[in-house]
């Protein structure tokens, strides 16, 4: 079989500036791929991060040698062998691999007329509501923020901290919105004694779990807040491919997995099942990402626990539109199209 296949990248506005305790951002850079049967075309994205090492110029720079893989193997149902060939050729960079494999998982359910999550098997009326993110910001404006989340119905709530004013800023998320589901993340920001100090506090205004307290790099500092902490620990930065499962079921609760982090789809699964095996709950989370991807993602849902997958919310435009999320809920029975999901707005 002859494939075709074409990259292109993405400059997407974000509705507000976003802001987690490592930086500001108001645009994301992402990578559009395309590979196509004649027939039926396969779309994802990667939305790379510079704290794993990726930018957009990087994601270019090796999708050609990741590209040429898939137009040697030439069959998109021939998922491992294509994910473990990329892997061989270009072993780093992570959200560039996933990027193809989405496109690829995309055109192979396309080719049978089925959703994504119908492909893998999975029940669509077994999924979390992802939470929407409140980037760190004024008092005020993350007060507005929030106001604005629970008017369009969100009931879960993820809100960035790492700066000397967080029970403040907590204190003003749950005097607007009491009844979410609150979830914190401090993105590495504190120390160990710091986080014990912080999550003691935080546990009185009913947070659900601290998603990465402590750098990634500090294991026994977040193995010390682990075994410690009145709250569920995710771990995110400190979980970031398959090898890291065993070390976080010693360190956290939750592992937070990323496509972007672990590069390619059938790694995720493998990742939730080793994770499941180790007594850790799941979460998937993601980057500030297209539809293109985010809406592969939400495929993964009935298998979660905990679902972070709101990237494209953020944005301000979307060329393309994905799985429904209205008010946080990721909508699969809602899902008429095969594959991921993932359009092209007209």
């Amino acid at each position: 079989m002859s494939l075709e296949t074409s990259f292109e990248r993405l400059t997407l506005d974000l509705a507000d500036p976003f802001t987690i305790s490592r930086g500001t951002q108001e645009t994301a850079e992402n990578v559009l791929v395309r590979i196509s049967d004649g027939e039926h075309e396969g779309i994802g994205a990667a939305a790379p991060s510079e704290h794993y090492g990726e930018t957009a110029t990087t994601v270019e720079a090796v999708l050609p040698d990741l590209l040429a893989v898939v137009e040697e193997v030439g069959d998109p149902h021939a998922l491992d062998r294509i994910e473990r060939e990329m892997k061989a050729r270009v072993r780093d960079n992570p959200a560039a691999r996933v990027a193809v494999s989405i496109a690829l998982h995309d055109l192979a359910a396309k080719r049978l007329d089925v959703p994504l999550h119908r492909y893998w098997g999975l029940d669509p009326e077994a999924t979390p509501a992802t939470s929407f993110t409140i980037g760190l910001d004024s008092t005020e404006r993350m007060r507005e923020k929030t106001e604005s989340a629970v008017e369009a119905g969100h009931s879960v709530l993820k809100v960035k901290l790492g700066t000397d004013r967080d029970r403040e800023i907590v204190d003003t998320i749950r005097d607007v919105a009491p009844d979410v589901h609150l979830r914190v993340d401090a993105n590495e920001a504190w120390t160990p004694h710091e986080a014990l100090d912080n999550i003691d506090a935080l546990a009185d205004f009913d947070v659900e779990f601290v998603e990465q307290p402590v750098p990634a790099e500090n294991g026994s500092g977040l193995e010390y807040v682990h075994e410690r902490s009145p709250l569920p620990i995710a771990a995110d930065e400190s979980c970031v491919t398959l090898a890291d499962i065993p070390h976080v079921a010693e360190r956290a609760d939750i592992a937070n997995i990323k496509l972007m982090k672990c590069g390619g789809l059938r790694e995720a699964k493998r990742m939730i099942h080793a994770a499941r095996a180790h007594g850790l709950a799941v979460m998937c989370g993601c980057m500030i990402e297209s539809n293109a991807a985010i809406a592969a993602a939400c495929q993964l849902a009935p298998l979660l626990d905990y679902a972070d997958l709101d990237g494209s919310l953020l944005l301000a435009d979307d060329p393309y539109e994905g799985v429904p999320i209205k008010g946080g809920e990721i909508d699969l029975r809602g899902v008429e199209r095969s594959g991921t999901a993932a359009r092209a707005l007209d």
